[in-house]
This record gives C-alpha cells, sequence and structure tokens, in this order.
C-alpha cells in the first residue's frame, strides 16, 4: 500500500467519524502552490479544476481534468478517477448523487478554517466556484468546514509517515555532528549555516522552513534570537552558547530540533543550572501530554516549572506539530493567546508528533534553547529525537 493508498482509507474513516457525506478537496493550477492537503492524497499536481472527493460510504472519488486523470488512474490509490472536457460541473454533481443518499440534507465539507493555516486551503475563487456548481441541485447550502478531517489527517501519523520522520531526525543528528566538527572558536555564525545548507543540497534534502532562516545560528550575547538570520560579524567566542535550530526533510517528512554547545574548556554554573531548568521544564511539558488533554494543558506545565525556576516565562508556545514541514498545523501546545485562536483548545491525539521547546538567555553568554520530537502514544508520549541532557564543548 502507497502512502497515499494508506491517507485515503484513514480519510474515509474520518469523514464518517466526522458525520460528513462527502469531503471535497476543490483546486487548480497546483505548480504555484495549493492546498496544503494536496500532497497527502496524490502525487505530483493538478492543472484544472479537480475536486478531490471522499465519501462517507468509503468510496473515493476523482474529478479532474482529461489529461490529469492517468497518473491518477495508474496510481490505484482512487477507486474511480473521472476525467472531464469542457467543464467539471456535471461530472461533479453526478459523483455527488451517486455517493450521497438522496433521503437527507448533505453534509460536504471542505477545506476551511480560521484556525488551522494547513487546512485553510480552499481560495475564495474556489469556493465561490463551487458554489455555482451546486446552485439550484440539492446541494446548494450544504457547504461548510470540513469538522476537522484534514487536521487530523494531516496529524494523526499512520506508520510509514512515522518511520519517515525517524529518518529526517536521523539525518538531522548527522547534520549537527556536522556542525559540531566545524564550529570553532573564530568561525562565523553564516559560515556553519552555509556549510550545513551546502551539505542539506548536495544530498538533496528540502528545509523545514524557509531556506533563508533555516538552519538558525546564534553564538553569544549579540545574536538575533528566534528567526533571525545568521551573521557574517558574529564569530564564535569562548564563553558563548553557541545554538543550532535545524528543519531537514527527508521522503517528504520534516525535522525540527534545537542543539547547544557551550565554547569553552567547562561549563560554568549558570549554563549548568540554565540547562536543568531548560530539561525540567519539557519533562514537565512531556509528563503532562497525552490524548485528551488540550494543549494549554502543556504549555502551563512547562511554563509554571521554568518561573519556579527563577527564569521569565518564554514567548511563544511550547510545542508544534511537526509532519510535512516543521510548522504542521493543527493543535498547539499554547497559551490561550488571541494568536493561536483554538488551537491551544484542540484535543491532543494519538500518533500525532510535537516538538517541545524552550529556552533561556544567559546574560553575556547568549540563548540555551532546546527543541525535542515526541510522539503521542495511548498512554502518554515518547521521545522520537534522543534528548540532549548535557552540554557538550566546542
Amino acid at each position: 500500500m502507497t502512502l497515499h493508498s494508506e491517507k485515503i482509507a484513514q480519510a474515509k474513516s474520518l469523514v464518517k467519524e466526522a458525520g460528513l457525506d462527502a469531503w471535497i478537496t476543490f483546486v487548480r493550477e497546483t505548480a504555484e502552490g495549493s492546498d496544503p492537503i494536496i500532497p497527502f492524497l496524490i502525487e505530483g499536481g493538478l492543472t484544472w479544476q479537480s475536486a478531490l472527493v471522499i465519501f462517507a460510504n468509503g468510496k473515493s472519488v476523482a474529478v479532474v481534468g482529461n489529461y490529469d486523470a492517468d497518473p491518477l488512474k495508474h496510481s490505484g490509490d482512487w477507486d474511480e478517477v473521472v476525467p472531464y472536457v469542457q467543464g467539471i460541473r456535471d461530472s461533479l454533481l453526478a459523483a455527488l448523487e451517486a455517493n450521497i443518499p438522496a433521503d437527507k440534507k448533505a453534509a460536504i465539507g471542505l477545506n476551511i478554517s480560521e484556525d488551522d493555516c494547513k487546512a485553510d486551503g480552499l481560495t475564495v475563487g474556489m469556493y465561490r466556484l463551487l458554489e455555482k456548481v451546486v446552485a439550484g441541485t440539492r446541494f446548494e447550502g450544504c457547504l461548510e468546514p470540513a469538522r476537522g478531517v484534514p487536521t487530523r489527517l494531516r496529524g494523526e501519523k499512520t506508520s510509514t509517515e512515522i518511520a519517515r520522520l525517524k529518518k529526517a531526525i536521523d539525518i538531522t543528528d548527522e547534520m549537527f555532528a556536522f556542525a559540531q566538527s566545524i564550529a570553532k572558536v573564530g568561525v562565523s555564525e553564516r559560515a556553519v549555516y552555509r556549510a550545513i545548507q551546502e551539505k542539506i543540497d548536495a544530498a538533496g534534502y528540502g528545509y523545514g522552513w524557509d531556506r533563508a532562516g533555516n538552519p538558525i545560528v546564534n553564538s553569544g550575547p549579540n545574536s538575533m534570537i528566534g528567526h533571525g538570520i545568521p551573521s557574517d560579524s558574529i564569530l564564535i567566542e569562548e564563553g558563548h552558547i553557541f545554538h543550532i535550530d535545524l528543519g531537514v526533510i527527508v521522503d517528504g517528512y520534516s525535522s525540527d530540533i534545537q542543539r547547544c554547545w557551550f565554547v569553552g574548556d567547562s561549563v560554568p554554573e549558570d549554563v549548568v543550572k540554565g540547562l536543568a531548568a531548560v530539561r525540567a521544564s519539557l519533562e514537565a511539558a512531556k509528563a503532562v501530554l497525552k490524548p485528551g488533554v488540550q494543549g494549554w494543558q502543556v504549555d502551563d506545565a512547562a511554563r509554571s516549572t521554568l518561573v519556579a525556576h527563577g527564569y521569565p516565562e518564554y514567548l511563544h508556545a511550547v510545542g508544534h506539530q511537526v509532519g510535512r514541514a516543521a510548522h504542521d498545523g493543527g493543535a498547539v501546545l499554547g497559551p490561550k493567546w488571541d494568536r493561536y485562536g483554538n488551537t491551544p483548545m484542540m484535543p491532543i491525539r494519538e500518533n500525532e508528533v510535537y516538538t517541545l521547546e524552550l529556552g533561556v538567555t544567559l546574560p553575556g553568554r547568549g540563548y540555551l534553547g532546546l527543541e525535542e520530537m515526541v510522539l503521542v502514544t495511548a498512554a502518554g508520549c515518547e521521545w522520537l529525537s534522543t534528548p540532549q541532557t548535557s552540554m557538550p564543548l566546542l
């Protein structure tokens, strides 16, 4: 079974569980950017107006332009591939009529979300076009947000997806080992950044977020914290904390991990103390993270632990989902801030993959931040990455 077959089978269960009659991913000209759900359903792209439909009756139907049809037929992933020439309306309506019982008001889910960016792939123009398609039929007035189907399909990983995430983590560990071998006193942040990118590019891997800011490389107190750009003028110096945040995409799936080193002959007490506080806060989050809890509860455990250790609160969520991208939408392990919308109140589900990440800024030394990846299990969660528990020396 291909990964797309796995995800389509999963989608069939999710559509039925959500109480929808059909879930439609409606796109066109996907080569220039498209609905984030597309890579879970097909390999490659689509040109004409296309409807990828999963029905509650267990059938999957792809209504696509005739020149897009053959690759989907050849894949064997779809139960039915319906090509059209002049227009999609008649073929799409026929598929809906054939698979949605006539004796009920239909519930047709679409990729619309105010909170989850990865479940909000339907454009305004395509929504209006779809309204015209169903106008005057029994499906008029039946279009609605997809009741969490795209969020759950993306978030709840199959065994194949988990294996690919583990491979991305292994490659990232190799990149960190390489970085440690070249990061020496007198070398600039930018030089380390360029060397890592050259290695990623030579291997043909992708970037978990924008290439211009990946990896994040920090050395010392004058470096840009957060999504900054590594500097040619900031050099690694004795007494610095050296920090890297890196996400590599391998076989379509991303890592997102942070590591730190101390530049010197021994780790001073303030760095030991800072590392202990960060580690304790991550462990507190991990202890709370399990199916059924809400993300804000996980964040609260980490946040209160860090404050109890005498450090200020971090200014972000303690974690986010990871999958095909480093920031993969869905539930967020964050506080109930407006900017996160409803995502901190979404229930955590088994087989979701999250980061646990936070840090402290130490005066005169720089940013001490760690980030690990975890898999939610039936009983709680487990580390996917191997946690950093000590401070290696450069």
